[in-house]
């Protein structure tokens, strides 16, 4: 069982303040939906109450205290006669006047709520906007196809709190992003509706992943327009069109799938596994993770010759079923299984690979 700290308190404490902040927020939505027939029934037992006490003044009556007229008004609503029936028109007229008035209220409150009822949809989606409208520093997703889906995992799994924002969401997604507390925000990610929605001025950052090139060109305008500050990383299919993104719109990298993918395809071709590419200075740089073959230039050597003589840089070194090593000794010495975690430039590939290929020893 996890110790109470005072940082779990403190969690507990904001996750509560959060909650009460998203109710009262829903709330208030609620009773916007129930806005009219709110508005005439106070009309009618406030407004029209101190309207009647003062015409059974001017009908030579005692006045009424003020606390009574919203009573006596509610009570002829529901066919409660509170007095005797006055003789005056003007004041016989509230009781022909205050039944319908009931009528029409319960009607348009009982409309109000079939239509929220049965509408589940829209109460959801109230309570969603509610909750990301109470949300601080969060990366907002636009786009949930297959790319954004697994970032928007990769995201909730580091620690981040993230919001999803699509155009339509089917039961597979909407399944998925509740099961990772990931709240919902249908619209359209160019509009600026839906960039409020997403409480874009309180978050960090902005993560634009369709598959459209220029619906993501349009995303990062009106992005920008809206927060000049956020941080704005977008996908890209065209290389050019990224690179010419990334130097005049101010976008912090500009991912292309094709750029992305073609390490990934060559270095699989030759038996290596490529977890992460960047660029520096326009230098290409790859993470590597390989299995050392038996025989192979590695097997028997050190992390730090091996280090020396191909100028890389083991990360990582798990041997059999030991725990993985990060930045391992450099006196280590390699066996055959190892598994080596290695940071080298993108042209190092075919040379790794045809390191660890058996009987490559003396390379």
């Amino acid at each position: 069982m996890a110790a109470y700290t005072p940082a779990t308190k403190l969690r507990r404490r904001r996750g509560l303040f959060r909650l009460i902040q998203v109710a009262w927020r829903d709330t208030r939505a609620l009773l916007r939906e129930f806005r009219w027939p709110l508005i005439t029934f106070l009309l009618a037992t406030v407004g029209l109450g101190l309207i009647y006490g003062e015409l059974v003044v001017a009908a030579g009556h005692q006045r009424l205290p003020w606390y009574e007229l919203p009573y006596i008004m509610f009570a002829l609503m529901i066919l409660e006669a509170p007095t005797d029936i006055p003789h005056e028109p003007y004041l016989l007229i509230f009781w022909y006047a205050m039944p319908p008035i009931a009528l029409f209220i319960v009607g348009r409150g009982v409309a109000d709520f079939g239509r929220l009822f049965f509408d589940r949809s829209g109460r959801r989606t109230a309570w969603q906007e509610a909750l990301v409208s109470t949300m601080r520093h969060h990366t907002i997703v636009l786009g949930i196809g297959h790319v954004g889906l697994k970032v928007t995992r990769a995201l909730v799994g580091m620690g981040f709190e993230v919001v999803a924002v699509d155009t339509v969401f089917t039961p597979e997604k909407e399944a998925a992003l509740r099961s990772m507390d990931v709240p919902l925000i249908l619209g359209d990610g160019r509009t600026v509706a839906a960039l409020q929605k997403a409480n874009l001025a309180e978050a960090d950052a902005l993560l634009i992943c369709t598959s459209q090139d220029t619906v993501n060109l349009e995303m990062v305008l009106r992005a920008r327009d809206l927060n000049p500050d956020i941080r704005i990383v977008a996908r890209m299919g065209d290389t050019q069109f990224a690179a010419q993104m990334r130097n005049f719109l101010g976008v912090a990298d500009v991912l292309s799938s094709a750029d992305i993918a073609a390490p990934l395809f060559a270095a699989a071709t030759v038996g290596i596994e490529v977890t992460q590419t960047l660029t520096i200075h326009n230098r290409h740089y790859a993470m590597l993770r390989l299995n050392v073959a038996k025989r192979s230039s590695f097997d028997g050597r050190t992390i730090g010759s091996v280090q020396d003589r191909y100028d890389v840089d083991i990360v990582l070194h798990a041997q059999n079923d030991s725990a993985a090593e990060v930045h391992p000794d450099n006196a280590i010495v390699i066996t055959p299984g190892d598994t080596l975690v290695i940071f080298a430039h993108l042209d190092m590939i075919k040379d790794l690979a045809r390191l660890n290929r058996p009987n490559s020893r003396g390379g």
